[in-house]
Formats: structure tokens, sequence, C-alpha cells
């Protein structure tokens, strides 16, 4: 969730995944050899591991995590790793599954991890395109109703409202093309480099752990804690439903800290889904959102705020981003481009640097090999890895198909998304097309170096680089936003891919099912996001609006960024240039000295990314999310075996039930039930006068 660029799987910035947790996956030590474990247990071969039961759960567990994806897309943009909510879940309705149909005589196949490893990858690849989709961010940035909300480039050729059929067929032609482009590399990546891609170690260390008797009786309790947490979020979310006829009503208004800090956004909304995020989130990142919270709601904008009729005109609303909300919006994209760009020549160095190192490796040996000269002894296989290799060269992709698979892909989108998008002309597309394989390369490389995607960032160069060639004139904006959506799901979906060949390699699973799942997955969530996203869209008339349930920060953010590409800065408020050219430079500043002091030291300095964030929504979600780091930490003083075992099944039940809480709310909306109650909180004078008016 986060998959690409999210705080765990899938935010527009840091690449947190439960940090913690795969840190120790990535560094364990196995003594004790896994495959010795498993070594009576056949492996099925490729087609048996795509079983009916596999791809009907993935299918409801998808539904399950697009909707709660698109909940925190909508709201945040936060998302933190849904990995182990995935393979949990997946695991015990399979397992139950094969349980019932054991006692009634009729199992054919046993649930084996290979199975539960396509499950995993189903899921995640499904899922995940509520992300790369852009429903959140570049997709939804398109729509008049963003659009209505700056005076630049709001024009007809700029602006496309959302419509299920041109959204799925969108889906359809740029989502598959990053699968082939890294299958040719699949061997390079995981048997050659020896890349560690962590996210997908701790992937297959939790499947494998799953599948020993041991771990197969947790998993069992941390079912039972997940369930009890969701039915008690999803009633929490029902209870509070009744309280929100009107806006401004309901516990999610409620001004914990006073009615002063309520309108500066300081209080606490008694939302199960942040809680539950940030117990996932590292810690470093919740506190992260706080200081950047209270630098800009607590000094910065009441400090501007002061100079309205001075550095922007007094008669303009709250929401022009000529007044402050031009301040709040684009020094939260000043900071963004400082963070996005410092990582991502930190990680295209660190690639450049890695395969010099490979490639010099490989030189050495072949001169001294021709110079007679002895080779340095080669290093000796563990059993876990010669079992794992063995398997995974067995099931070969052909090359051809890769290729063909690409070509023809890329044809048809060439072909289709010119009529989709009129500005975003063929030879912009064939160009994307040529530089998208490297890019995919260099994304799914440097994911497997440092568990990075920057796919985001990758789309935000696509908006710059293809809205200044098209210019104003030509639909810029929406052509920027267009090719920003292109690349994000190549990149995106290229290191997902790879991520799972490593999930796949240590758990035995073949590299075709891996392929084949994740095609699957990638066609299911093709579908299903955007059905999902068309039922927020109908509704909640209000989705996008500033001060909404959902506001969809990042699509008013990335219209914006396409804004400044094709127009520059002449329409930035007073002084407001020089300020993002400040955090601009400070964000980079911040990366740079946390690269120098280490890792000891950097734990204590902040994330420029999570900084950015409550820069224009907002304290109120970081004081939930501190909530939920606030829990797991006093329950880690109390006891860590049992926080460590049972957390993210806490945490996810939290976010799970809350996130399909929306399905009823939306279906309650769209048939027009309201709820009954507006609980309202009113200062004392302005109570009196509500009394008086009501008396008289």
């Amino acid at each position: 969730m986060e998959r690409s660029d999210s705080f765990t799987k899938k935010t527009d910035g840091y690449d947190g995944h439960e940090a913690a947790a795969q840190e120790n996956a990535a560094g364990m030590d196995e003594i004790e050899s896994v495959e010795k474990t498993f070594e009576s247990k056949e492996v099925p071969p490729w087609r048996h591991q795509l079983t009916f039961r596999a791809f009907f759960v993935s299918f409801i567990l998808a539904i399950l995590f697009s909707f709660i994806v698109m909940k925190l897309n909508l709201t945040t943009g936060i998302i933190p790793s849904l990995n182990v909510s995935a393979g949990l879940l997946g695991f015990f309705f399979v397992k139950t599954w094969t349980a019932a149909l054991e006692k009634s005589g009729l199992l054919r196949q046993p649930f084996t991890r290979q199975e539960n490893t396509v499950i995993q990858t189903c899921v995640v690849a499904a899922s995940g395109i509520s992300f790369s989709g852009g429903f959140g961010s570049y997709l939804f940035g398109m729509s008049e109703t963003i659009a209505s909300q700056s005076t630049d480039a709001n024009d007809a050729q700029n602006v496309k409202n959302p419509s299920l059929s041109w959204i799925i067929g969108f889906l359809f032609v740029v989502s598959f093309l990053g699968l082939f482009s890294v299958v040719p590399l699949r061997k390079i990546m995981i048997i050659d480099f020896r890349l560690t891609y962590p996210s997908g170690t701790a992937t297959a260390h939790l499947i494998n752990s799953f599948h020993t008797p041991k771990g197969a009786k947790l998993a069992t309790k941390q079912v039972s804690t997940l369930g009890k947490l969701f039915s008690f979020s999803f009633l929490w979310g029902f209870f509070q439903w009744f309280f929100t006829a009107g806006d401004g009503c309901g516990f999610n208004s409620f001004p914990t800290f006073g009615l002063k800090a309520y309108d500066n956004r300081f209080y606490f909304d008694f939302s199960a889904t942040y809680v539950g995020v940030g117990m996932i989130c590292p810690y470093l990142v919740n506190v992260s959102l706080l200081v950047g919270a209270i630098i800009s709601w607590g000094i910065m904008w009441p400090l501007i705020q002061d100079r309205r009729g001075d550095w922007y005109p007094a008669h303009l609303p709250l929401s022009s981003l000529h007044g402050l909300q031009g301040y709040r919006v684009f020094i939260a994209i000043a900071m963004i481009l400082g963070d996005g760009l410092y990582n991502f020549f930190k990680v295209l160095g660190r690639t450049g640097i890695g395969l010099y190192k490979q490639v010099r490796a490989r030189r050495v040996d072949l001169v001294r090999q021709i110079d007679g000269q002895s080779l340095p002894p080669p290093v000796t296989e563990s059993y876990n890895d010669q079992v794992r290799t063995r398997l995974f060269l067995k099931d070969q992709i052909p090359y051809w198909l890769a290729m063909a698979g690409y070509i023809g892909i890329a044809t048809i989108s060439t072909i289709t998304l010119p009529h989709i998008f009129h500005p975003l002309k063929w030879y912009y597309i064939i160009v994307m097309y040529i530089i998208a394989p490297v890019l995919a390369f260099c994304n799914a490389y440097g994911c497997g170096l440092t568990d990075w995607s920057l796919a985001s960032t990758y789309g935000k160069l696509a908006i710059f680089i293809v809205g200044a060639w098209a210019g104003a004139a030509h639909g810029g904006v929406l052509a920027g936003l267009a090719a920003c959506g292109v690349m994000m799901n190549i990149v995106s979906t290229a290191s997902d891919l790879t991520q799972d060949f490593k999930t796949g390699y240590m758990t035995l699973a073949s590299p075709r099912s891996m392929f084949v799942s994740q095609i699957i997955g990638t066609g299911m969530g093709c579908v299903i996001s955007p059905c999902v996203f068309w039922l927020f869209y109908k509704a909640f008339g209000n989705l996008g609006e500033p001060g909404s349930v959902y506001p969809a920060p990042y699509a008013l953010i990335y219209r914006n960024m396409a804004i400044l590409g094709v127009e520059g800065f002449g329409s930035l408020p007073s002084h407001c240039l020089t300020l993002c050219f400040i955090f601009f430079a400070a964000a980079m500043a911040i990366n740079l000295l946390r690269d120098i002091v280490g890792p000891k030291w950097a734990r204590f300095i902040p994330l420029p990314m999570a900084m950015a964030i409550p820069f224009y929504l907002g304290a109120y979600f970081t004081i939930d999310m501190c909530v939920g780091s606030l829990i797991l930490f006093i329950w880690e003083k109390i006891d860590k075996a049992k926080a460590d075992a049972f957390g993210p099944a806490v945490a996810s039940g939290l976010i799970c039930g809350d996130g399909i809480w929306t399905l009823p709310s939306s279906i309650l909306a769209l048939c027009g039930v309201k709820p009954p109650i507006c609980m309202k909180f009113l200062s004392r004078s302005t109570n009196t006068l509500v009394d008086n008016f009501l008396t008289s």
C-alpha cells in the first residue's frame, strides 16, 4: 500500500515498510535452515500454485483493501503497508476453507506457502492500483472540482472529469507495461546481484512462519485479535455516523484542546484508522508529522494570516490559492520536491555505484581468467540458497514473451491514450516508453538496495517535463498529469514485481506463478479500484473540497505542480516563492544532515517528507497517529514480545474495520439516508446567541 512511495508500502514519500520488522527480518541469521524444515513437503508445479480458491480469496481481500487504500488516499494520502494484513487474512481464509474440506473428506490439494504467496502477490497488486491509479493525486487532479480551486489553467482543455469507462480503459493500457519491462532482469536482480528487497524478504519470512506448526498457532491467535479489533472499529464507525448530520458535526469535529486549537486543526478526531496507521508507522514518521504540524499550523500560518491585506488581499476566501491557501499548498510542494529530488539522486547514486561494483568485479574475474590467474574462491551457498536458486531458475519466463508483451501493450497504449487525453500527443508517449524501461530498472534496483520506491518522484518529473513540452496553450496541465500517471504506473509495478520475485524466491513459489498472479491482481485492480472510487465520487458530493470528509489533498498538490511546470511562479502570493526556496533547501539540508550523522543520530532528526504533509492538511490526523504510537510504546514497555507479535494485528484490525465501514456509509449516502443527529461544539458566546435566537 505503498506499495510504491508510502509510509510503509505505498504515501507520497518516505517508505517505512514496517521498518522495525523488516530490519529484523533482513538481518536474521538463518542458522536453522528454513528449507530443511520444509524438506519433506513437495513443492507443487507452478500451475498447481494458481488455484481457484487462491484467486477467490484474493478477489475478496482486494475489495477490502481497495476500500481501505482509497479512504486513506482521499483523506491524507498516508498509506501504511498492508502486507501483514494481506498475508494473515489470506492464510486464515484458505486455512479455514481447507480445514472444512478436510473434515468432509473432499480436500484434494493442501494449502501451501506457495499458494499463500500467490494470494499475497495478487492482493497487493490489486489494491496497489488504488494508489498508483492516482485517485487521490494526478487522476482526480484533472477534475473540475480540483481545477475550480485555482484561477489558473482551469479551462476546458486542462480539465477532464472522472468517468468509469475512461478510467478503467486508461488503467488497462498503462498498468501492465512495468511488469513486462523487468521480467528479463529477474535473474540479474535476485540471483546475480543478490539484492535484499527488505519488504519482500520480511513478507517471505512471515509466510514461511505461518506454515510451521508453531507459526500456524500464533497466526490463529493473531487473526482472532484482528477480528476483535475489526469488529470494534467497524461498530465505532457505525456509532459515530449517527452524530454527523451536517458539516462540522460528530466526534471527528471534537475540539479536544479547545476551540482556538480546533480552528488551527489541532484536535483528536477519534479515527480508528489513523490510530492503527500510527501503530504501524515508525515512531520517527509520527513525530515528524507532529513537528511539521506545529511549525505550520502552530506558528507559520497564524503569522502569515496576520499579514493579510499586506502579503495578500484581505477579501480573498480562505480556499483561494492567491491567499493563505497558496502558502500552505506551495510550501508543502517545495518540501515534497526537495525531499523527493534529494532521495532521487541519492538512490540513483547508490544504484550507479552498486552496478559499477558488480560490473567491475565481473571484469576483474574475466581478466584473471584470461591471464591464467587463480580466481578467488566462490562464495559457498547455504542449503537455503541452493534449493531456492534451483527452483527459481527452473520455470523460465521466455524473453520473447516479455518483449512482445511490452511492445504490444506500448503500441496499443500509444494509439489509445491520445484519444483519452487529447493534449497528450503520441510522440510524448513514445519518448516515455523508450525511457521507461531504464527508469523501471533503476527504481527496481534502488528498491532492492534501499526498500525505497521513487515512483511518485518519477511521476513528478514527468509532470514538469511533459507539461512544459506541451505548453500552457495546448493543455499542458492535463498532458503533464496524464504523463505522471503513465510513468508512475510503469515504475511502480516494475518494483512491485521484483519485490514479489524476491518473496517467491524465498518461499519456493515459481516465478511463473508470481508473474501470472501479478497480472491477474493488476487486472482485478484495474476494475475494482475505479469502481470503489466511483462509489466514493457519487456518494460524497463534496469529494475533493477543502474541509470535507474526503479532501483529496494530493489532487490539488499534483495539479498545482502541473500549473507551476506550465506557467511558472508568476501566480504565487507575495514572498511565497522566497519561502518555497527556503523550505526546498531546508528539506535537502535535513536529508543531507541525516545521512552525514548516520543511523544512530538520524533517528532523532525529523523526515522532511513527513513534515510536509500536515502543512496543507493540519494536525488532526497526526494527533491520532501519535496516540497510536503512544499505545504501542506503552505496550512495548509492558510486554515487548506480545506487542511485537500482536501489534500489527491490532493495528490492521483498527484500519480494516473503519475502512470497510466506508462501504455501508457510501451506500447509505447514495440511498439518501442521512444521520439523525448533529453533535456540534460552540463557544459560550456563540451558544448564548443561538439560545437567544431560538427562544425569540
